[in-house]
């Protein structure tokens, strides 16, 4: 017992000490890749925000549309600003994709 409890004491500190190594930096095309997910996540919270924003002027005008209707009065509506769209996405080419499309020419 005693000598499993040793063996599970030096695994886990073997694996700690592995954890703490240091990972060797990103290749160029890596973190190209990692910038385009970036930028695309960013662009994908714009278009979500957008399709909420139209969601909540559908809702507020069915809401003014049902009142009036019903004959209820209504408080006027907030002014906020219009919804944006974002449009579609549009790749960016980063510095380090920009050389190899040159070379490619």
């Amino acid at each position: 017992m005693r000598c499993m409890r040793g063996l599970i004491v030096a695994v886990s500190l073997a694996c700690g000490a592995t954890a703490w190594a240091k990972l060797p930096p990103p290749s160029p095309e890596a973190k190209a890749k990692a910038e385009e997910a970036a930028a695309k996540a960013k662009w994908a919270d714009k278009v979500a925000a957008y399709q909420l924003c139209q969601t909540q002027d559908k809702v507020a005008a069915f809401y003014y549309a049902q009142a009036k209707e019903q004959g209820k009065a209504t408080q006027p509506p907030v002014a906020t600003p219009p919804c944006v769209n974002p449009g579609p996405y549009v790749a960016a080419q980063s510095e380090a994709a920009a050389p190899a499309a040159a070379a490619q020419k």
